[in-house]
């Protein structure tokens, strides 16, 4: 199970039984500072999200590199590259990554014997 449902379920079993923290992390195998986490930067996965799919939609070609810098060097903001990338992935906007050409070769001219010496 993830962490962040083992916290939703002891908040739960607090809430309606009355259970103690301290009971209720024992009994989802969690610590008390899990149970007590507030993630802080989910307001601006929303906004990483929003800026992602606005870039892929206007310029088709541009992979999760070229996003990411544009993000970082035209727009400024100071997010982490893990982060987005993990955004970029959950949000899945990998671009195909089309198979080479091959190219097709003639046959070679068969050499030309030679009629006489020199």
């Amino acid at each position: 199970m993830r962490p962040s449902f083992r916290r939703e379920m002891a908040q739960q079993a607090v809430a309606a039984r009355g259970v103690s923290v301290a009971l209720a992390c024992r009994a989802f195998e969690i610590s008390r500072w899990c149970y007590r986490y507030v993630p802080l930067l989910v307001d601006e996965n929303g906004e990483i999200e929003d800026w992602l799919v606005a870039l892929t939609r206007a310029r088709k070609n541009w992979g999760f590199g070229l996003c990411y810098l544009y993000l970082r060097n035209v727009k400024g903001f100071g997010w982490n590259h893990k982060r987005v990338l993990r955004i970029y992935c959950e949000l899945e906007l990998n671009l195909r990554i089309k198979p080479r050409k091959r190219l097709k070769r003639e046959r070679p001219d068969p050499l030309a014997v030679p009629d006489r010496p020199n």
